[in-house]
């Protein structure tokens, strides 16, 4: 078993923060500090709404007892994911140093990610390997720590603990940036299928399911949540879908973000993922990250649902996708129990249907008008909003603010 040692934490502030935690298991921590000089600061080990297959061992986090499954990447392993409580500083701070230790017997692996809340919205998650600063992409006094724990299919339980953060000012400034405008790029699509299984941040696929799969999990998103959303569009219909697996072929391939940054493959240009590159130039030699002969130019997956009936496709093809937590602009959350919503070529249930938005996913917001009086989880509302040229939503069905005259 290899074991990974950080500095070591003030058992006195985890009784405190378990106390908070009881009074607002979902709120962030607050804690006194100034960018430059603390003293690290103890994370409680409590999972929070969107974390799947982890249990609560001291202060460890450990993997579940869930099986082995196979999602987007096709690789058959046990998997858990856990979002801590977010923690406040009294200042913001432009880097953190988190500390944490691992436990990772027989082939099994453990990651600490970080994340900063900038510009009203989660950057995306990068990896804080423990001790080293880890720089955030903006300056926050609110930051956010994940768990990802692995294993083959029998055997092991990694685990992480002893997790602790402060923040430095001491780390070279970040690549990662939230743009005016989101990116885009055109990549391969292929379909995910896989129902009944278990995509990488534990959600079970249904028939004719609602979500995307992206090569790297600096954008996958917890069970349930929309943080990370994408749109992905043909010339005629778009589909906005939140980000709930980890493939196709890689997982750390953030093709959408520019070279210097990319986690692996940094020679490649922004917006081509590894797999199209080694399919069609023999990039790598033909393979991806594990080895493994590329088969097709895949740079996302799409769920039965957003596949046959959101965007109609009669087989795998080059798509448009817009990463939309990559840049500012209008937003709104779609929010329905399950299922989809459909998007409308006019401010009428009777417009014909364009394309749908999956539960929980942001959608991007144009403008808003005028148009049928519709009843749904947000209260009767005759206004609907302009997520693309000639498509619309009924606001009845979004969370949404206001927005400017069409």
């Amino acid at each position: 078993m290899r074991v990974t040692r950080s500095i070591k934490a003030r058992r006195q502030a985890i009784a405190c923060l378990a106390a908070a935690l009881a009074i607002a298991p979902l709120a962030a921590i607050a804690l006194p500090s100034s960018a430059a000089e603390t003293d690290p600061a103890v994370v409680a080990t409590q999972p929070v709404q969107g974390s799947s297959n982890v249990k609560v061992d001291g202060n460890r986090i450990v993997l579940g007892d869930a099986p082995a499954a196979i999602g987007s990447t096709e690789i058959k392993q046990r998997s858990g994911l856990a979002e801590l409580t977010p923690v406040r500083f009294g200042a913001a701070t432009s880097a953190v140093v988190v500390g944490y230790t691992t436990g990772t017997p027989d082939s099994s692996s453990a990651e600490v990610d970080v994340r900063a809340w900038v510009n009203g919205r989660w950057s995306e998650w990068t990896a804080a390997k423990a001790g080293t600063p880890t720089a955030l992409p903006g300056t926050s006094d609110q930051i956010q720590l994940r768990i990802i724990v692995s294993a083959p299919p029998t055997g092991a339980s990694p685990w992480v603990g002893d997790v602790t953060v402060q923040p430095t000012d001491q780390a070279a400034p970040s690549g990662m940036i939230i743009q005016a405008a989101p990116l885009q790029s055109r990549v391969f699509a292929t379909r995910e299928g896989l129902v009944g299984g278990t995509t990488a941040n534990g959600h079970v696929i249904v028939s004719r399911d609602h979500f995307v799969a992206l090569p790297s999990r600096r954008g996958l998103a917890g069970n349930g949540s929309g943080t990370y959303s994408v749109k992905v569009c043909t010339a005629s219909r778009c589909a906005f879908e939140p980000v709930w697996d980890v493939g196709p072929w890689n997982t750390k391939d953030d093709y959408w973000n520019p070279s210097a940054t990319r986690e692996m493959w940094k020679d490649l240009p922004q917006g081509k993922p590894e797999a199209q590159a080694a399919y069609q130039n023999g990039y790598n030699g033909g393979k991806d990250q594990f080895g493994r002969t590329v088969a097709n130019p895949a740079g996302i997956d799409l769920a039965d649902g957003v596949f046959w009936d959101a965007l109609a496709l009669p087989d795998n093809g080059f798509v448009d996708v817009t990463y939309l937590w990559t840049g500012d602009g209008g937003r709104g959350t779609v929010s329905i129990s399950s299922g989809y919503l459909n998007i409308r070529n006019s401010a009428s249930s009777s417009g014909a249907v364009v394309g749908m938005a999956g539960k929980s996913a942001q959608v991007t917001v144009e403008c808003q008008t005028t148009g049928q009086s519709v009843t749904g989880s947000q209260g009767t509302s005759s206004i609907w909003l302009r997520v693309n040229a000639g498509m619309y939503v009924a606001k009845a069905w979004v969370s949404a603010g206001s927005f400017g005259t069409c």
